[in-house]
């Protein structure tokens, strides 16, 4: 058995260097914003965006010009591309239910789903004007009954993109920001003088909006580590070097560090998807970005079975998983680290990523082995909650409560079960010894 490298990405070391200096930057950027607010905020924002408008929050009147911009056509498809994400979120939300179970006599136990309060959405457009993103965290925040959805965006082209504004605006955001990268979420997290902070954190963005995440997390709660886009093409003889070179170079062109990744064990088909890179390469428009991303971070992994396929691509647990071989469904069942699979020729990641209703925010750096991606289950929290209705209930879980506190050492705590056991069960426990 053996797994062989046609091609190789930058080294791992080299990319724990570019790390280590976005860290830097992030902790002094997000250092300024807490000392100086909104002062701080403009001024990153004419640095890295040249856009400092009279106020970063939009108006409804700037929001309705904005959506009149746009053509019949596109605010039909922004809204049929939202309502699919609803439509799988409300789905989703139905499956977790509110419970209270009765343990056995006199104990009732359950938990109750709370929406998250306040949540800041990033959206990220920069190089690319992200309208699906809204949909993403606006719209599954919104299903998930957040009170309080504000949403920012950085400027594309020095002014607000009106198919992001509108998508925010349809998906059901309260406050809508023009700000972009790290000043945006330090300043949703932190808060300025113009900003209520929020307590959560999401969408997805550069390295540099995911490591002020990481560092940012504690303070608020975010929704995963959602860095530079990834995607992996696992593939047999079954399809050609047009769909794996397609599939590879359609997410290369995200940015210019996006591993994409051809897992196989043909070597025919390995060679003939080099090949088609090139050609592809030459005639893409967006091949400035694509190619640089492809030379630094792409790679091509031949194995000799199925199983060494399955082994690679769970160990690089890649935040998109394109499947397509003569038995997807055994990938289904046996992957267990990625961000979301793809399964099929007739199936693509740009679907997923625009329009079919799966949510395309998803755990990249191989944090799909500890999480899966947001959905409306990430802006509820689960809280348990417990009540005793019978004198019997309180007594007998006050014995046993008594003496295993005792057993740990914690007197005080030993007291509160032996105060119910003298008051509800008629038994005199001596203070500080346990319940018999």
């Amino acid at each position: 058995m053996s797994v062989t490298y046609l091609k190789r990405g930058k080294t791992e070391a080299a990319r724990a260097e570019d790390d280590a200096n976005t860290r830097s930057i992030v902790e002094g950027v997000l250092k300024d914003i807490e000392d100086r607010g909104d002062m701080a905020v403009r001024e990153l924002s004419e640095k890295f965006d040249n856009y400092t408008p009279e106020a970063f929050r939009l108006s409804q009147e700037q929001i309705n010009d904005l959506i009149g911009q746009l053509t019949e056509r596109e605010l039909a498809d922004i809204k049929f591309a939202q309502e699919q994400v609803r439509n799988f979120a409300q789905a989703q939300r139905d499956t977790m239910l509110d419970l209270e179970v009765e343990t056995m006599p006199g104990v009732v136990l359950g938990h109750k789903n709370i929406p998250v309060q306040s949540v800041g959405c990033y959206v990220p457009g920069g190089k690319f004007p992200m309208v699906a993103s809204a949909h993403m965290s606006v719209a599954t925040a919104s299903v998930a009954g957040v009170p309080r959805i504000i949403a920012s965006t950085p400027p594309f082209n020095g002014k607000p993109n009106p198919g992001v504004i509108a998508a925010m605006h349809f998906g059901g955001a309260h406050e809508i920001y023009v700000l972009g990268g790290i000043q945006a979420v330090g300043a949703m997290a932190i808060g300025t003088q113009t900003i209520d902070p929020v307590h959560m954190l999401v969408g997805p963005g550069n390295a540099f909006v995911a490591e002020a995440k990481r560092q940012l997390y504690g303070r608020v709660g975010i929704d995963l580590f959602a860095g530079p886009t990834e995607t992996m093409v696992i593939a047999d003889e079954t399809v050609d070097a047009e769909l794996c070179a397609t599939d590879l170079l359609g997410q290369a062109e995200h940015g210019y560090n996006s591993p994409a990744v051809l897992v196989t064990n043909s070597r025919k088909l390995a060679d003939a998807t080099l090949q088609e890179i090139d050609r592809i390469l030459e005639i893409l428009p967006t091949a400035g970005t694509a190619k640089v991303s492809w030379e630094d971070y792409g790679e091509v992994i031949v194995c000799d079975s199925y199983n060494e396929m399955l082994d690679a691509a769970n160990d690089i647990a890649s935040e998109h998983v394109q499947v397509m071989t003569d038995r997807d469904d055994w990938f289904l069942e046996n992957m267990h680290s990625y961000g979301a699979l793809f399964l099929g020729p007739r199936t693509n990641v740009a679907n997923g990523d625009k329009v079919i209703g799966t949510n395309h925010t998803l755990p990249t750096k191989k944090a799909g082995r500890y999480t899966g991606g947001l959905w409306v289950g990430k802006f509820l929290k689960t809280h348990s909650y417990q009540k005793i209705t019978t004198d019997a209930a309180a007594t007998l879980m006050g014995e046993y409560g008594s003496r295993l506190c005792i057993l740990e050492g914690f007197v005080g705590h030993a007291e509160q079960c032996n105060l119910r056991v003298r008051r509800y069960g008629g038994v005199n426990v001596p203070y500080g010894e346990a319940a018999k």
